[in-house]
């Protein structure tokens, strides 16, 4: 039986790529804790790079 697919919001995914790129967490490790596909938070991951490739990483998290 097919799997209902979940959204996510911009804000729900600039806060888990931010766990990633800005604490240096691993993507495996924040995709367990936020129950989120490993894949699915890669891919949000390697787009903010390439997006803000050159950019000096965010100095904090707002929050």
């Amino acid at each position: 039986m097919a799997q209902k697919r979940r959204k996510f919001s911009p804000e729900f995914r600039d806060e888990a790529v931010k766990m990633v790129v800005v604490e240096s967490r691993p993507i495996a490790e924040v995709a367990r804790e936020i129950q989120v596909n490993e894949g699915t938070l890669g891919t949000w991951v390697s787009r903010y790079r390439q997006e803000h490739a050159g950019e000096e990483p965010p100095l904090n998290i707002q929050g």
